[in-house]
Order: C-alpha cells, then structure tokens, then sequence
C-alpha cells in the first residue's frame, strides 16, 4: 500500500507524498465558511488522515470524534463520502485515535460538530475525488475536464475508459494535490449521501451485543477496580482500614488515593484492586474510612432554599442588564404578573456508568475510555501522575449517553492513578450509586419575576431577580445567564440581575446547558402573562417575536423564530379543530440555543387523580439548509423531547449535610416506553449554514408540557419536578 498525505502547512496549501504501502491516505485543513470567530478556534488545525483507500480497492473514512449516541461516527463520513463520490455500501468506518497532532476539535459538545464540519470534512472528499479524476487523466492522457467520477470510479466517456479508486491509487499518490479552497463542491441536488435516511454504523453491533463501549473492554492480565470518594463533595481520606481490605477474598491492593482539590478532577479517595468486579465491589462494603468531610458538609436542599428566598428580600447583588425604567413600566401597565420559579438540580443519569480501563507499561500509559473530551482528560492524566502528555495513547471508546457528563474526565484519571500504581492493567468501573453520587449536576435556580402588558395585550415590562448558585459574584458552571439571554431585546424596558448562593457542589454542562433550564421558566411566565392579558398563546408569542416593542436587538434572527413557530402551529393544528375535552391542553413554547431554533406543541391529559399523560408533541426546527441523515437527526430530535420530558416529571437531585441523597434509578426517573408519546418532527429548511441537532430540540418542550397542563386543569407549575406536586405520571 502507497499511503498518500496531504500535509497541509498553510490553510490553502497541500502536499502530497508518498510512503510505501499501495494505496491512498488523504487529509484536510481549515474550515472554510465560517464567522472569523469560528475561524480562530481552528487556527492550530494540523493535518489529518482522514480517507485510506488500499490497492484492493478498500474505502476506509475515519471518523474523528467521540461518538456518544448523536450519531457523529455516521454523519461525519457521510460527508467525506458523498464529496469522494463513493457507494456508501462500500464504506469502512473506523473510529480514529484521540490525536491532537493529526485531529483537532474531538470533542463531543455543544452540538459543534456540524458547524465546525460542514465545510472541512466536504472538502477532504472533493480534494480526494479531484486526484482520482487527475490520475485517470495521467494515465489515459486525456484532459481532465473530460473525466468524471461515480460511485468509486473515474470515467472517461469519450473512450469509454474506466478505472476504480483501487486501481487509481498509487497514480494518486504521485499526483499534487489541488488547492482545497479552489476543489468544486457537489451540487446539493447530486448529492448521494448526504441528506439520504442512514442508519448508524454500529447500529447492528449494538444490537447485536458487539463490545464496543468502554464498558465491554477487555484486555490481557487486566484487574478490576472500584474508588470510594468521599460522599460530601472535595472531602479529604485521614485514614482507612486498607490492610483490612487488602486481605479479602480475590483483592490483590487496597490503597489510600492523595487526589487534590479540583472536583473535575483527581479526588482524594481508596482504591480496591481485585480479580473480579464482584470482589472488589463486596471488599468495599468493609471497608471504613475516616474523613474530612470540609465545608460543604454544611450545605443542603432545604438551606438552599431558604437561602434564596433570603436574597429575593433584598436587591439583587449585581445588574446583568437594564433597559428602559422597568418600574414606571410596571405602573402604567393594564395588568401586571409576579410570580416565583424554580428548578432543581439534576443528573446526566447516563446509562453506562462512568468507566476506564488503563494500562502503564513501557514508560506509556495506554486508555480505553468512553469520554466526550479525550484530550481534556489527557491533560489530567498528565498533569496528576507527572508524565509527558505524548506518552499517553487514548482509545476513544462508544459512550454509552454522554449528555455532558464525559466531558469531565475524573473517572480516566482514576483509572490511570490506580493502574501505574497497581503496575498492571486495570478497569474501573463505577456503581450506579458512585455514578449519581459523584455527577456534575445540571445547576437548580430560582427566579422571581414581575411583568406587565398593556392594553392591547403586548408585554411591556419584565423584571428577574435570578438566583444561582457560585462562589462570591461567579456563577457555578452552567448556572450563568447572560445580558442577551430571551427575552432581552424584545421588551424595551427590562430588567436582569443575580444573586449567588454559595455552593460547593460540582456542576456541570447537561444537555442544551442553561437553555433547558431558562426555556422553562421563560416561556412558563410568558405564558402567565398571555393569559393575563387574554391572549391566545401563539400569537402572544408571535407578537412579542414581531420585536417592534424594543429599541435593542434581539440575539436571535428573529425571522427564523417566527418561521419554527408558525410552522409548529400549522402542523398542530393550533386553534383549530373541535375543543379539547376537560383534563386535557396543549401548551407552547420556543428557544434559541446552541445555534438551533426549535418550536414545540405538546398535548397533554391529566386525570382527576393528576396522572399526567404526554399525547403528542409537535416539533419543528431551523437548522439550516441542510439536514445531513434525517434518521440520525429524527432520532436526536425524538430523544431530547424524551429526556426533557422526563425531566419535567420526575428527575431531581437534593441534597443533605453535603451528601446526594438519591443513588440508584428508582429513586430518579428514567422515562419508560410506555410513557413516551408520539413525537411528529418536522424541519424548516433555510439557507443558512447546517447547526447541531443534539442539545436546541430539549429547552421547549419543558415549558410547553407545563403550559399544557395548565390549559387542562388552571394548574399553574412554578417548581419543578411535577412529583414533587400532586401530579405523577399516570
């Protein structure tokens, strides 16, 4: 095989050589068509191998970001692909080393894989394509602008000349590589792949019981691990019976971890080492540790809030944003609203829990870790055992659900502390118990609002005292809310500012981080003002997105918002039709986030008894102009609408002397097959560049789900979950 490298230098310059083999290894620079500020963020892009096609004519894409159930394992090659112009049939994918040197950007977060993608990952298929179609030109001496390609195969229809990439490849690699800013992109109308229903490349692995998530690795000689970690957060180990531990059936080491001071990363704790799972596991049930529990061991749900309602008597301890006089506002306004909400602390509650197998040997440190950011925790890794971050190799394994979570990487290193000192390979795996104990929660917050609208029914003026959770004047990690947050912009005169509790608990990105947690008690309140002012739901909403009440803009098109909200309404049949019978509502709602605008209708009955049953939930959003697999971004669009829901009905983290109180799923609800609705989702193609799908479906369907319950019984929810009301899942 001749693998060919296009090693790229400069952001429009590529070279091509050749290194024994027969066959063809393409890579790619830069993204192209992005904002300058997407720009920076891949000014170090280096190369990387992206397309290996062998003399046998073997087509293998390597897909470079962590895949945890989004479906960026599929996507990301079906866009080489399609721009190569090769059957998708013939297609190996392979799941690519985490490698800072040849990949940049193997993240899984923020749904910035598309965006980031779109144009880079095109222009390495068409830069691939172009040095087929130049070696056939090469060896058939005819022009090049008289060969074309299709399905793996240039052709030259004058002569009727036709060879596959196979047979093409080691031309190829003596040919110079185009210029990639200049290579000609598909026709979206001849597209193949893109835009073509696709099912996942591990689809019949996984359901076939294949191993392919962290949690299935084995390797030679390797030993099972388990790490106790002190239940009050950032608390320290003074002492542990280890020699007790250390003589149990099947233990092989028993010791005390030092860790430091960063919950993301390595925390103070005791490792078990045993031949099985089950024996380290049964081990720990013995063992006691004395600790430090620090001064978190003070803090709690219930002080929490009693601690906001503290700080809603006072002014708020700093001014986000003030436009126009709020408070004359609300004195001439024909109807005003106050109203309290809050939501609470939740947990990713990820399937396959926290995991990593590692292995120290010949001066590297080797891992096998199912993590959204494998560089990040490279870095960890390097920095608490001391060694070079070039002598740590990382396998990025299938994450079983990720929703932020694995972009800490606290469990991998673990693993690697336990393994170098245990001097063989080690898996670590966590209890369900470890795994809801120890998560960075999506943050609670609590937020007391003042509106008003005028005699025509349009809001005009708002007022939030937001309430977080932090140290000092900082917020805690996805517990911020910003200046241009919705509905600034919209309303001229309007008021934001915060206040922090104190918090020594971890926190952490969850699923549209913010958005799922300010779409609720945005549109929630909204909602009670449309109803004050005698509205119908949609218009309000429509009026108040007309923007002619503001003198300042909105950070959203708002062109675009209106489109997702209209089309949600005509698919509905909003407004329509006969009245719904008693018991039963329909609640709406839309949100801007992550690049993506969604807008959702769910209909909803609750039963004399508060059984609340989820009918149907009507989804449209604005992605762009593309959606690149509609199964793949079905299927995203469907689970956010899943994971919002249950997290409107059930899900809640409390806590007590600094301890989580919940540990295993009975104690927090997962939605169960019988209780997911039908879920209708509908896309609203615009010409803009394609956003992420994973994280902008979940916000709406929050608030929309609790404005349904209120159309059916008058109920109005201002604190979430339901359980904690007397509504339940029916």
């Amino acid at each position: 095989m001749i693998p060919v490298t296009l090693d790229v230098s400069r952001r429009n310059f590529l070279k091509v050589s050749a290194i024994a083999g027969g066959g063809l290894l393409l890579s790619a620079y830069v993204p192209f068509g992005l904002s300058k500020d997407e720009e920076n963020l891949f000014a170090d892009f280096t190369p990387n191998a992206f397309i290996r096609v062998t003399a046998d004519g073997k087509i293998t894409i390597i897909a470079k970001n962590p895949e945890c159930g989004q479906g960026i394992k599929t996507m990301l090659p079906m866009l080489i692909a399609d721009e190569f112009d090769v059957p998708w049939a013939s297609v190996t994918v392979e799941q690519a080393m985490a490698d800072s040197t040849k990949y940049q950007g193997q993240t899984a977060g923020g749904s910035t894989a598309t965006p980031s993608n779109w144009d880079p990952m095109r222009r390495v298929g068409a830069v691939g394509r172009q040095m087929m179609l130049a070696a056939a030109a090469q060896l058939w001496s005819v022009p090049v602008t008289e060969c074309n390609t299709d399905a793996g195969t240039v052709l030259h229809k004058a002569s009727g000349k036709k060879a596959s990439y196979g047979e093409l490849a080691a031309t190829a690699a003596t040919m110079t590589a185009p210029d990639q800013t200049k290579v000609p992109l598909k026709d979206p109308k001849d597209y193949k792949i893109i835009g073509k229903f696709t099912p996942g490349v591990d689809n019949k692995a996984i359901v076939t019981g294949k191993p392919l998530f962290g949690i299935d690795v084995t390797v030679p000689g390797m030993q099972y691990a388990v790490f106790e970690k002190c239940p009050v957060f950032g608390g320290k180990v003074i002492s542990a019976n280890t020699d007790v531990i250390a003589k149990e059936p099947g233990v092989k080491k028993c010791f005390i971890v030092p860790g430091g001071a960063v919950l993301s990363e390595l925390l103070p704790g005791v490792a078990i080492v045993a031949d099985s799972w089950w024996a380290a596991q049964s081990a720990r049930k013995k063992l006691v540790v004395q600790w430090d529990e620090g001064k978190t061991a003070t803090q709690s749900t219930v002080g929490f809030a009693a601690k906001a309602k503290e700080l809603f008597a006072a002014p708020p301890i700093k001014t986000l944003r003030n436009d126009g006089d709020v408070d004359a506002a609300l004195t001439k306004a024909t109807k005003t609203v106050e109203a309290t909400y809050e939501y609470p602390f939740i947990a990713h509650a990820t399937l396959e829990p926290q995991n990593t197998t590692a292995h120290f040997h010949d001066g590297r440190m080797e891992i096998w870790a199912p993590s959204q950011s494998p560089i990040g925790g490279r870095g960890i890794v390097a920095k608490h055992l001391g060694i070079d971050a070039s002598t740590i190799d990382i396998h990025m394994m299938r994450n079983g659900g990720g929703f932020g979570r694995r972009l800490n990487n606290d469990y991998m290193v673990e693993a690697a502390w336990i393994a170098k000192e245990s001097g063989v390979p080690v898996k670590l795996v966590w209890s369900r118990e470890d795994d809801m104990r120890h998560d960075f929660y999506r943050p609670g917050g609590h937020h007391h609002f003042k509106g008003g609208v005028d005699a025509s029914g349009k809001i005009v003026a708002w007022k939030d005292h937001f309430v977080s959770y932090g140290q000092g004047e900082q917020f805690t990690q996805a517990g911020n809310m910003g200046g241009s947050d919705f509905p600034a912009g919209l309303v001229a005169d309007y008021n934001l500012g915060y206040s922090i509790i104190e918090s020594g608990i971890p926190t952490g990105f969850l699923r549209a981080p913010s958005s799922n947690a300010l779409a609720y008690v945005m549109h929630s309140f909204i909602d009670e003002l449309g109803a004050a002012a005698g509205a119908d739901q949609f218009k309000f909403r429509m009026d108040l997105l007309a923007g002619t009440t503001a003198g300042a803009k909105s950070s959203m098109d708002l062109e675009r918002m209106r489109g997702v909200l209209e089309m949600v309404a005509d698919k509905s049949g909003w407004g329509k039709g006969p009245a719904l019978p008693k018991g039963r509502g329909r609640g709406i709602a839309f949100y801007f986030s992550h690049r993506g605008y969604f807008a959702e209708v769910v209909e909803a009955t609750v039963s004399k008894a508060g059984g609340v049953t989820v009918n149907q939930v009507w989804v449209v959003g604005d992605v762009g102009r593309q959606i690149i697999n509609p199964s793949g971004a079905d299927t995203q669009v469907q689970g956010a609408i899943m994971d919002g829901i249950a997290e409107t009905l059930a899900q809640e983290i409390t806590f007590e002397n600094g301890r989580t109180k919940q540990s295993n799923l009975n104690e927090y609800k997962l939605l169960r097959m019988p209780q997911a609705p039908k879920v209708e989702v509908h896309w609203r193609i615009t010409d803009n560049n394609p956003t992420g799908i994973g994280e902008p479906a979940l916000p709406p369907v929050i608030p929309a789900l609790c404005n349904a319950i209120y159309a059916a019984t008058g109920k109005r929810i201002r604190s979430l979950p339901l359980t904690k009301t007397d509504l339940s899942w029916a």
